[in-house]
Parts: structure tokens; sequence; C-alpha cells
């Protein structure tokens, strides 16, 4: 059974998580606060974690950027409507996904399984793309640019395999969101821009001139071909 962490200060979010996360098989454990939240992270290993951004004292942001310092597991954020610039520094800190609040409890379980979706996919695929000294191994979501690793999210990681896939094919934003959600989400197509400059980040030797993943204005991105 796969094991959720819901982190919200708001007890009735989370039971309400919890309800609906519980009907749909998976186990649930939780915290109210950023401290508490990297405590039941370490403790009970969870395979995703729903992570509010409006925590008292250490705020999400924060929670996101220590887990990152040494775990890739899903995160995807709660964020208020009007957080735009919270949910890409959120984004770029290596969540995964994003839901609104107010959100419906259906939405939120359906992007859970889409997330875990796309982590077990990279995980179970057998394939090795090279494309001049950038490798991946899909199966075990490795990344390398020559002998140095690379560690990326899954969701990074799925965005970086479908350029490489295709190297040179010019890729608009809302074709990469079909690559990771299977459906393009007109009002996440920022959030590309989000990963991409993660990644980038993870990658270049100067993300300020890129190397492997190119910028098309007005289009989008693409994988450069060496």
């Amino acid at each position: 059974m796969r094991t959720i962490l819901v982190v919200d200060d708001e007890p009735k979010i989370v039971q309400i998580a919890r309800d609906y996360l519980q009907r749909a098989g998976f186990s649930v454990v939780s915290a109210s606060d950023g401290t508490g939240a990297l405590a039941t992270a370490r403790a009970a290993k969870p395979d995703l974690i729903v992570l509010d951004l409006k925590l008292p004292g250490m705020d999400g942001l924060d929670v996101a950027r220590e887990l990152r310092k040494t775990s890739s597991v899903p995160i995807i954020m709660l964020t208020a409507r009007v957080d735009e610039t919270d949910k890409l520094i959120g984004l770029e800190l290596g969540a995964d996904d994003y839901v609104t609040k107010p959100f419906s409890p259906k939405e939120l379980v359906a992007r859970i399984r889409a997330v875990l979706r796309r982590t077990e996919a990279a995980r179970l695929g057998v394939e090795t793309i090279r494309v001049g000294e950038l490798t991946l191994d899909v199966p075990r979501m490795h990344v390398s640019v020559g002998r140095r690793a690379v560690t990326l999210t899954s969701t990074e990681f799925q965005l970086l395999v479908a350029l490489a896939r295709q190297p040179g094919r010019i890729f608009t934003r809302g074709q990469l969101l079909d690559q990771v959600h299977g459906v393009a989400f007109e009002s996440y197509e920022r959030a590309i821009d989000a990963h991409i400059k993660n990644i980038r980040r993870k990658l270049e030797s100067d993300p300020r001139r890129p190397r492997y993943i190119l910028t098309v204005y007005g289009v989008g991105y693409k994988l450069a071909e060496e």
C-alpha cells in the first residue's frame, strides 16, 4: 500500500484528504507544520507528499528545499489561488505538481495517482538514451553528463526524457505538459518554464548559456542534437 504524507495546518483539510485517499486505497500520515513534516517524512518514508505552502513557522517552500537536499520523493503543493509566484518557486525547488485551494478531493486523488504513475513508469521502462554527453538510464531514473551524475525529480526526468527521445524536435509547452500529465492544462503551462529552469540549473555548466535544452522563442523548447 502506498503511503501519502499530507501536510496542512487546517485539520479539516487533512481529514478530507485522509478520507478520500484512504477510500482510494492509500495509507495516510499527516503533519501540521514544517518541522513535523520533515520528521514524519524521515520516519514514514512516504511515497508522495502533499504539502501546503502556508505553514506556521517553517513554510512549505522551506520544507521542500530541505527535502530536496536528500530526497526525490514526489511533492504536490497545495497553494492559494493567488500564490502564482509561490507556485513557480515551489516547482523550481523540485515540486512535481500543484493543486489550488479550494480543491476538489477527487482532483487531488487523480493528481496523486498521475504523479505516482509517472514515477513508476520511469522505473519500469527499459531504455538508455544518449545524446552527445548526455545519458539517461530510463528504468533507473539516472541522468549523467559525461561522468557527472545529475539528480532530477520524476517530473523533471520525464520532461528530459521527452526531449531526449527526439533531439532537435521543438516541443511547445502544451506538448511537454501532455508528456507528463497526459492532458495539457493551459493554466499550468507556465510551470513548464519553472521545471526547465530547474533542469538547466542541474544539467548545464552555465544555465544562462544552455548547451542542452534550448529555448525556441515564441514556441517552446528542444534538446540540442549534439
